[in-house]
């Protein structure tokens, strides 16, 4: 047998190899570069203006003592955040904890704001847990009327190994008592990127990670929050040279579901798969051309019919530009912008560091967006230490569809 039939029946016996060496899914197509990654001239590329507003800013870690010198890894970690709108307010959560990510004693903050643009004091969710455990901040979920705060709850350094103990757990708003109220476990061994969804048939849906990073679709959660059928997607290994992280997905007009991943594989570009039974079962995830700077990743839905997805598609310059996408059919982008986040103002007690918070120097991570009053509020982690919110008008996104 020639070698190449025998790799066509090894392709044939093995779909996941085989998805992963086909080429690379067309799902980006700008007028200028087509579909092309490596051709996009970012820097002619349009820019999207907005508000900039500080939810949370930067402050040095509580071990640093006074008259010492202050540097960029004495500060403590904001990230992981989410906005909500709820009882005519605008909620934000992020993840507060010590000088390393995802280390003992980080817990859940919020804050709220009447205008999106004017934020309360922060305050905490569930108080700082005691070593050696963690919370990382996974969404706020409207559900039944009811403002649900998720978090997932670990031992140890990282949500990520051996023996983490990992849970997806929720905290219910109470305005009698202006506290979050804990209603327990939603799912064992898991960790959520966004909030669930609810499907057609009434059933919600949200993604996840187990402890060691094999992705599943969580169906359910109607009748009970702990009440979920685990349907899997890809397991880490099973597509070659592929290592699945922060999911999304988003359903299309004929029920398929098409989702995303971020790869910490080394590709730099996103993985695509689809689901036609609303999310039991899923295709083998492929390379798509849609550049990616190893980093996380949103997408929605806007009223006016366009979908908007928010990454950091530069790979050159990888966190420090973060760039708006737009898509008329759900299935190809076919315009992208850059999001002009400026400089923000200068927190208190770090005036040195102050420049690295600079427009261009900073890096802007872990988007999240909702659409009100004719605005897209997307949600920012500025070096990870400062939570900030951009709020853009949904007619600055109108004019960069219309460019060539």
């Amino acid at each position: 047998m020639s070698l190449s039939r025998i790799l066509a029946a090894v392709l044939a016996a093995f779909p996941a190899v085989n998805a992963a060496l086909a080429e690379p899914a067309a799902i980006l197509e700008l007028p200028v570069s087509g579909t092309d990654p490596d051709a996009i001239d970012f820097e002619a590329l349009p820019k999207v203006s907005g508000t900039l507003a500080v939810v949370n800013p930067a402050k040095p870690s509580p071990d640093v003592k006074p008259g010492e010198k202050l540097e960029m890894n004495r500060l403590r970690l904001q990230l992981h955040n989410y906005l909500a709108w709820h009882d005519g307010r605008f909620w934000c959560l992020w993840s507060d904890g010590p000088r390393i990510e995802d280390w003992p004693t980080q817990e859940m903050k919020y804050a709220t704001s009447p205008d999106g643009l004017t934020w309360s004091a922060a305050k905490s969710i569930a108080g700082t847990p005691a070593e050696p455990y963690a919370w990382i901040a996974r969404g706020l979920w409207v559900r039944d009327g009811e403002l649900l705060a998720l978090g997932a709850h670990f031992k140890g350094h990282g949500a990520f190994g051996a023996d983490k103990e990992l849970t997806l757990q929720a905290f219910a708003w109470d305005s009698a008592t202006d506290s979050w109220i804990p209603r327990g476990k939603v799912f064992d061994d898991a960790i959520n990127n966004f909030p669930p969804r609810k499907l057609a048939s009434g059933d919600w849906i949200l993604t996840r990670r187990d402890s060691r990073f094999n992705v599943t679709m969580l169906i359910g959660g109607r009748d009970r929050l702990d009440n979920w059928t685990a349907h899997p997607v890809v397991r880490v290994g099973e597509v070659a040279g592929f290592r699945p992280d922060e999911p999304i997905f988003w359903p299309m007009p004929d029920g398929t579901l098409n989702a995303l991943f971020r790869d910490n594989g080394g590709s730099q570009k996103l993985f695509h798969a689809t689901s036609q039974d609303s999310g039991k079962s899923w295709s083998a995830p492929v390379l798509t051309n849609f550049p990616n700077a190893t980093s996380k990743i949103f997408s929605l839905q806007t009223s006016r019919g366009y979908r908007v997805m928010i990454s950091n598609a530069n790979r050159k310059w990888a966190r420090r530009e973060i760039y708006l996408s737009v898509s008329e059919d759900g299935l190809r982008f076919t315009r992208m912008a850059k999001l002009a986040v400026p400089t923000p103002p200068v927190a208190p007690g770090i005036e040195d560091l102050w420049r690295k918070f600079a427009e261009g120097i900073g890096s802007l991570q872990y988007p999240h967006a909702i659409e009100r009053d004719g605005f897209l509020w997307i949600a920012l982690s500025r070096n990870k230490t400062q939570i900030e919110v951009f709020r853009v008008a949904l007619g600055e996104v109108d004019a960069i569809r219309k460019q060539d």
